[in-house]
């Protein structure tokens, strides 16, 4: 079900998530989330999460039609030409065509591992503040079949209009726990018989094709400056690393990630 309103008055109270793209903490604060390009849109589209309202020319009206006519809820659809849309978002639009939904409400770590089958494989991550680097984690995670993800308290969450993109919206399929403390998650995932293994580069660390990811594991991911902390390392329960040159002490955290966790499937016979 949806409702079409063409735009004519840019000054409309509804429209302010599509004026403050740029003010994550607005947004988070509305409980929002905005989706951008067609890709994305059509995820969410296909997705459970509720859509407030999209922001499209002309054109993609008939295009997404059939899609909006499935959805349950009462979409407000905002249709102007893609001038006048890029005056109001303050940027370019390549495709011209934006959605706003409602981050869907928290479940806990332990509903969520309730839901998952064995050999459990999750990630977390701790102290990734770009978020464009969490949207390819996430992306990364939903392309080698990760159950779930953990965010620590010192991440950008992936719900952020940056990282919904950059994970082209895989996200709205993918537990994903928003941790209060991440060192607390961790040891519930221990309780809770899942092993915590360290993505970290240290002279101790086993090379990652030694390491037996078979099980129950949570590989937990770090910046690719500052690594993981201290705390988070002490409570893994062993430390991997991917033997690499001298010359390069690092990867990026999207590179590490799909390196672990094709490895990972690779182990599980997914491969």
């Amino acid at each position: 079900m949806y409702q079409v309103e063409l735009l004519r008055d840019l000054d409309r109270p509804e429209l302010r998530p599509y004026r403050t793209l740029r003010w994550d903490a607005t947004h988070r604060a509305l409980n929002l989330f905005v989706a951008e390009g067609e890709k994305v849109v059509r995820r969410l589209l296909n997705s459970n999460l509720e859509i407030v309202s999209m922001l499209l020319p002309p054109r993609w009206l008939d295009i997404l039609a059939p899609a909006l006519e499935r959805r349950p809820e009462r979409i407000r659809v905002f249709v102007a030409e893609k001038s006048l849309l890029e005056t109001l978002t303050g940027f370019s639009m390549y495709q011209g065509l934006l959605a706003v939904a409602r981050i869907p409400p928290p479940r806990s770590l332990e509903e969520w591992l309730q839901h998952t089958a064995r050999p459990r494989l999750w990630v977390a991550m701790e102290g990734l503040s770009n978020a464009e680097n969490v949207g390819v984690l996430v992306r990364n995670s939903a392309a080698f079949g990760v159950q779930g993800i953990v965010v620590g308290e010192t991440c950008s969450s992936p719900w952020l209009r940056r990282a919904v993109r950059t994970s082209m919206g895989t996200v709205f399929q993918m537990p994903v726990v928003e941790a209060v403390r991440l060192t607390y998650s961790l040891q519930l995932l221990q309780a809770n018989g899942v092993r915590c293994i360290a993505a970290h580069p240290r002279p101790e660390a086993i090379p990652l094709s030694r390491a037996d990811l078979r099980g129950d594991c949570c590989l937990v991911f770090g910046s690719e400056g500052e690594g993981l902390s201290e705390a988070v390392v002490r409570i893994c329960d062993q430390i991997v690393a991917i033997p690499m040159s001298p010359e390069v002490d690092s990867l990026n955290v999207g590179s590490a990630t799909a390196v672990f966790l094709y490895e990972a499937c690779r182990q599980r016979g997914r491969i």
